[in-house]
């Protein structure tokens, strides 16, 4: 039974995945066939975002109320509505209306989970987590390529629809496993003592009275989520524009190009959560985020066209395992009695990265061009390295590698 609420919760993944690099593969697209200016799909995207860091934000106190379970059920079903809002929306106007439901929808359900499983499981069972977004996310764009190739420029539609569709067959599953949750719940909390030896530690340790934002480090630790999301969402976003408008790359090979960024990250979170049998959380975070920048400086270099498809999965694999081992350190850095609250705070300043860091990119592009697509990515790979060292020093882990 633990066993299939687990697949449960990977299906649920999937369907976050799903939805986010959507966007990004259809607005060469979209953007012709709505008559929208380059820096709209910017705007789409923050609006996407805000949604979902209020929702973030108010996560702790409607799971405590509603239970993980239904709190998923409904999340999910925002999300397939405002898909399929986004087959039938006529124009620009109703898609900004569709994507505050879409973001609504993401944010308490991706809080949720994360914590659930920070605090219940082992490092691997994150990974593998995330690994299960990764999969939703190179669907996405592989999906929409299929769609786009064809002659007509609103073909993104019926990408759109399908996509719509397989979030409401998941919908589906989800209602009729709800009593799934409870029965679970119970049974799993003696167990998972018995598991987890990294439970035990968390759950021994001395609780304090300090606040969650007061916790030592937790600022520059929602500084690193920041930047994290700023370098995979704008990848996300505005690679396959750096690709067409720059490279000159056809629209859907583009797509299928990013479609391997995210398969990157798939791939990377599932050897991942291998590596974490004999290496710690910090170790991979390093890595991590070196591989990455080592990437996007490849993007940067005045190379033939192959060399941004080989930058692109270097990216793609240097990101893999950055955000789920943070999460998953979240209780080991600042204690199991806040971790969920600052899991609450980590994933709205992740989206809020999200949010400001893709439109950011497109204003100064539509003043600039395109082509400053890879060095911006540098930029904020550096600093996401910088915050995350400067919070290690802070906890005194700096040599825990």
């Amino acid at each position: 039974m633990a066993t299939f609420l687990l697949i449960i919760i990977y299906l649920a993944f999937i369907s976050l995945g799903l939805p986010d690099s959507l966007l990004g593969a259809a607005w060469p697209v979209m953007q012709g066939d709505l008559g929208a200016p380059l820096e709209t799909a910017g705007l789409l995207f923050m609006t996407i975002a805000c949604g979902t860091i209020i929702s973030s934000l108010i996560s702790g106190r409607i799971l405590k109320r509603y239970g993980t379970g239904k709190v998923t059920f409904v999340s999910v079903l925002m999300t397939a509505v405002a898909l399929l809002g986004f087959h039938f929306a006529p124009s620009i106007v109703w898609l900004m209306v569709c994507a505050v439901p879409l973001g609504l929808g993401a944010g308490a359900v991706d809080t949720g989970l994360n914590d659930y499983v920070a605090v219940n499981y082992k490092a691997r069972h994150m990974s593998w987590l995330h690994c299960f977004w990764g999969v939703g996310a190179t669907l996405g764009p592989i999906i929409m390529a299929q769609f786009i190739l064809g002659d007509s420029s609103s073909s993104w539609r019926n990408g759109y629809f399908l996509i719509a569709a397989i979030q409401f067959a998941l919908v589906i599953i989800l209602f009729f496993t709800l009593p799934l949750w409870k029965k679970v719940k119970v049974k799993r909390n003696d167990r998972l003592l018995e598991e987890s030896d990294e439970l035990k530690d968390v759950i021994n340790e001395k609780e304090t009275n300090t606040k969650p934002l007061q916790t030592k480090g937790v600022k520059w630790a929602l500084t690193t989520f920041f930047f994290y999301c700023g370098v995979e969402a704008t990848v996300g976003l505005w690679g396959s524009s750096f690709l067409v408008n720059i490279k000159g790359i056809s629209v859907a090979t583009a797509a299928g190009w990013i479609s391997f960024y995210y398969a990157g990250i798939t791939v990377g979170r599932l050897i991942t959560g291998f590596i974490t049998y004999k290496v710690t959380n910090l170790t991979l975070i390093r890595w991590g985020q070196l591989i990455a920048l080592s990437g996007a400086i490849i993007l940067v270099l005045p190379l033939p066209s192959a060399f941004s498809f080989v930058g692109f999965i270097i990216v793609g694999l240097g990101l893999a395992p950055i955000f789920p081992c943070m999460l998953h350190e979240t209780p080991t850095r600042f204690g199991k009695k806040h971790s969920q609250t600052i899991m609450g705070y980590q994933m709205a300043f992740a989206y809020t990265g999200t949010t400001f860091m893709p439109p950011l990119l497109g204003f100064m592009a539509s003043q600039m061009t395109i082509g400053i697509f890879p060095i911006v990515i540098v930029i904020f790979a550096v600093a996401m390295l910088l915050s995350s060292e400067k919070l290690n020093i802070i906890l005194g882990r700096k040599n825990a590698y």
